[in-house]
């Protein structure tokens, strides 16, 4: 009597927990084991502190928001012209050293700028031109047993004065014109003839020509 009394109870106590193992170990609700409506969803999780909602399109990518501290795209810089010598913040001008070199005036009868050359020749016997002026000469030496004098029109010259280093090719910088086909101009000391070359005779003396 003692053991079947014994075998109800195990099965009082088993039979039980052997139901509530093949409904899946869910308890029974109070509307009778109904399960929950579907429609009923999970609360959305908060957001962490500091984050940003993010929303999304529909039907697209969402958009991420710019995360703090994130490098902007910086606008252009004027681009500033850089100064010129002698102004504010730009390269001084330097003065001219003590003792350098200066610029020099120009030495008279040295190169310079030249008159213009006349273009017609000169017409012997008219004497000084108009824009005639004297120039400063080189030296002059006059052959072994001359001196100077005072040549005139008609008057002939010796045949040692016909070389190179008494021809006068410069004539233009005392403003006279080129010497006729067959003349010459030939310098003696301060004064300047021209001169026909086949005879030798003086047909024009310009005097004071060289100082």
């Amino acid at each position: 009597m003692k053991k079947a009394v014994l075998y109800l109870s195990i099965a009082l106590i088993v039979v039980p927990d052997i139901a509530i193992a093949q409904q899946g170990g869910r308890p029974p609700s109070g509307n009778g084991g109904a399960r929950p409506s579907p429609s009923t969803r999970p609360a959305p999780a908060p957001s962490r502190p500091g984050g940003s909602a993010q929303p999304s399109r529909p039907g697209g990518p969402s958009t991420q928001p710019s995360r703090p501290g994130a490098s902007r795209p910086q606008p252009p810089r004027p681009v500033q012209p850089s100064p010129g010598p002698g102004q504010p913040g730009g390269p001084a001008v330097q003065p001219p050293r003590p003792g350098g070199p200066s610029p020099q005036p120009p030495r008279p009868g040295g190169p310079g700028v030249q008159p213009p050359r006349p273009g017609q020749p000169h017409r012997p016997g008219a004497g000084r031109p108009p824009n005639f002026r004297p120039i400063p000469g080189p030296a002059f030496r006059y052959p072994h047993g001359y001196r100077y004098r005072r040549w005139t029109v008609g008057l002939f010259l010796p045949a040692v004065f016909f070389s190179s280093y008494y021809y006068y090719n410069d004539y233009w910088r005392l403003g006279l014109g080129a010497p006729p086909y067959g003349y010459r101009w030939i310098r003696y000391g301060p004064d300047l003839l021209l001169v026909e070359v086949r005879s030798r005779r003086v047909v024009d003396v310009v005097y004071g020509a060289f100082y």
